[in-house]
């Protein structure tokens, strides 16, 4: 296969959010599967320019901001993208239940992990590639039907959130057969999953990319978790 080929057909991704934990590890697993990838930080992240690469552009956005998305948008110009995967999220004060938490801070986790992400897919749905999809960074946390335990209530009621405006955003779109993808990446041991975790990024990462990759280009919204399991909502 000559280069110019290979070049071509190389499947490209852009991971919003990348700057440190499953981010990061899903930019190293996908550049080691050999994609294109774009990935995106809030802050300059050391951790991600250490990944330096032919195959790695790094941008800067706050998904927050919606002038900063619009230009992120007209930054990237019109390449197409197999994978759009929108990872960036907060849990502030996940552990105080909802009546403790400001309201302001309350606000601002919904507005970062469920408005946030989707409006970032619904600007740049005109840059999926055909037989592509768009994957959001749910959580089993978001799952009412398995909600056996309580706790990280205002965490809980924002991935729950990105769950439903997720099926809607599928389903307004629903005539141009795009795929949503809601990931839940496992309980893993990152700054946010903490130090008691089950599982490593390596192997959160490693899972979250098969899954995503067997289900790349399947229409409709699916919730499954990083062994390709399908969740109950």
């Amino acid at each position: 296969m000559s280069t110019s080929h290979m070049r071509t057909s190389q499947k490209r991704a852009l991971i919003v959010g990348a700057s440190r934990g499953l981010g990061l590890g899903l930019v190293e697993t996908f550049l080691e599967r050999g994609w294109r990838v774009t990935a995106t930080q809030r802050t300059p992240s050391p951790q991600l320019a250490a990944l330096a690469s032919d195959a790695l552009r790094i941008e800067t956005v706050d998904i927050d901001d919606d002038a900063a998305v619009a230009e992120l948008h007209e930054r990237l110009g019109p390449q197409a993208y197999d994978l759009i995967f929108v990872v960036a999220g907060v849990a502030t004060q996940a552990h105080d239940p909802a009546h403790a938490v400001p309201r302001a801070v309350a606000a601002q986790v919904y507005l970062t992990n469920a408005i946030s992400p989707v409006r970032f897919a619904e600007a740049f749905r005109d840059r999926l590639a055909p037989g592509g999809s768009i994957a959001l960074m749910s959580s089993v946390l978001g799952s009412v039907a398995l909600n056996e335990s309580g706790g990280w209530e205002t965490y809980r009621a924002s991935k729950a959130a990105l769950n439903t405006l997720a099926r809607s955003f599928e389903i307004r779109h629903r005539d141009s057969g795009i795929g949503v993808l809601l990931v839940h990446p496992g309980w893993v041991r990152t700054d946010m999953g903490g130090a008691e975790a089950d599982i490593d990024v390596a192997t959160s990462v490693a899972g979250m990319a098969d899954a995503v990759e067997a289900r790349l280009g399947t229409p409709g919204c699916h919730y499954l978790d990083y062994r390709g399991e399908t969740l109950a909502w």
